[in-house]
């Protein structure tokens, strides 16, 4: 009889669809020459961390003794806010992010705090050596003998570690490096990234130890592996920002201890991170005082109110389609907000090129801040200041209304206690502001349509439908002898 040949799948290195043969396009994502040829996995142990830890049933009826998570800090406030507080034990956290964002330079001074704190901690490395590990860590001033390092990519070795030096903070950077000698595909695959995690997480519950892995990201900013790595984590988080800019800032996408979408703020410099205290006063220090085009808007990073500056510049189009250009904004509300304006007040923006920038490198995604969208368009059309203690915040409507937002009351006292003196706020918001001191109530300009937040800024636009002296008709020989 002929040797029979080992059965082969190919899997989608975007989303893990399996197909039986090669295909140029996956079916399931739509991805281009992501279908990479693997040996099924058959392993007759049992694979689930619970299989040999199993307590039997229970109903939600049962008295079950428990105690209470003992979090421990990792000496970086921002980093603890982010993680709900600190480090849960047995917990297993993802961090992804750009290359060269930080990534690795924040786990390893997060060992460091951990460390101080007589905590035992074990860095392990598939992407440098040892030496180069040490002498990085040594450049950040880092020099805990808590902390050991390891470079290893070979998962039974991790774990031979593990058990080895039983630490009680493990980090693998990075996930896409380790492979599980029993698979036969390329380390950073579904099947290697699906079941590595798997045993790590494993070792996580099991033991109590908890566990970080660094993830790395695709060219669309998405982390690279199957989506069950991010479902079986118990913490996500994303670690961005502009590398030509200091600011990083940490967010978590997922958090099962903690409240998501908690935003962290960190300065990089020459001895690494540095947490930012009081991000606010950061974004706007460089905030000229009279400015046009430029507002203030507060918003709300997971339970954190944070101000930042929006700016916008109009500019008239030579271009029959004039650009839309948004930077930290989503450019299609962009587009919502012109046309809103262009609508329901007496400008003419169809005309212009419109650019929009969050300055600081940060990223809006809440409707509240349409209102200082269209503030900063108003104030550049116009080529009127906007007062520099003035905020805004609220949701402009397709009908023109402008709509309430979450968490006005947090926006204002944060607002008012970096010296704001002047706030204009949707209508609808002052129904759940009755308890704000009178003082600064007295402060709050209300509004129910955008067509009035011309005249609270003392704008006049140009009539709606004067032409713009750009296109004018040019004057010919005959129209000069005939004057």
């Amino acid at each position: 009889m002929g040797k029979s040949k080992n059965k082969t799948i190919f899997s989608c290195q975007n989303c893990g669809a399996q197909r039986p043969k090669w295909e140029g396009r996956c079916p399931e994502c739509g991805a281009w020459n992501s279908l990479v040829e693997e040996v099924p996995f058959d392993d007759t142990k049992d694979r689930g961390w619970l299989s040999n830890n199993s307590e039997g049933l229970s109903s939600l009826s049962d008295q079950v003794v428990s105690t209470p998570a003992q979090r421990v800090g990792t000496s970086y406030l921002e980093l603890d806010r982010v993680l709900g507080g600190g480090l849960i034990p047995g917990s297993f956290v993802l961090l992804g992010g750009e290359p060269g964002i930080g990534k690795s330079t924040l786990l390893l001074q997060m060992s460091d705090g951990v460390a101080r704190q007589g905590r035992k901690v074990l860095y392990v490395s598939g992407e440098e050596s040892v030496a180069q590990t040490v002498l990085r860590a040594q450049r950040l001033g880092l020099t805990n003998q808590n902390v050991k390092v390891a470079s290893e990519s070979n998962l039974g070795a991790i774990l031979a570690l593990i058990e080895k030096e039983n630490p009680d903070l493990v980090i693998v950077d990075s996930i896409q490096t380790v492979y599980l000698s029993e698979i036969t595909s390329a380390p950073g695959t579904v099947s290697q990234v699906r079941e590595c995690a798997g045993q790590l997480m494993g070792i996580a519950k099991n033991k109590g130890v908890s566990i970080f892995i660094i993830g790395h990201i695709t060219k669309d900013g998405n982390i690279a592996g199957p989506k069950v790595l991010e479902h079986m984590v118990d913490t996500v988080l994303s670690f961005d920002g502009d590398p030509h800019h200091q600011f990083r800032l940490l967010r978590a996408l997922k958090n099962r201890f903690g409240a998501a979408h908690e935003l962290g703020v960190f300065q990089m410099d020459s001895l690494g991170l540095k947490e930012v205290s009081n991000p606010s006063e950061m974004f706007l220090e460089e905030r000229n005082a009279q400015s046009i085009g430029s507002s203030v808007f507060c918003s709300m990073e997971g339970s954190r109110p944070l101000l930042c500056e929006v700016q916008a510049l109009t500019v008239t189009s030579p271009l029959a389609m004039p650009r839309r250009t948004s930077i930290g904004f989503d450019v299609q509300r962009v587009h919502m907000v012109v046309a809103v304006l262009d609508r329901h007040t007496s400008c003419d923006l169809s005309h212009s090129d419109i650019f929009v920038n969050v300055v600081g490198g940060l990223k809006l995604e809440e409707p509240a801040a349409d209102l200082a969208v269209a503030a900063s368009l108003l104030s550049s059309y116009g080529h009127t200041e906007v007062p520099a203690k003035m905020a805004f915040f609220g949701e402009v409507g397709l009908t023109g209304e402008v709509r309430a937002v979450n968490f006005a009351e947090k926006r204002i006292l944060e607002a008012h206690r970096l010296g704001f003196e002047s706030f204009i706020l949707p209508a609808a918001n002052k129904k759940h502001l009755s308890g704000l001191d009178k003082k600064i109530l007295s402060q709050i300009i209300w509004i129910q349509r955008l067509a009035d937040l011309p005249k609270c800024l003392n704008i006049t636009p140009k009539r709606r439908f004067e032409k713009s002296p750009a296109f004018e008709k040019p004057s010919t020989t005959q129209d000069h002898i005939s004057t």
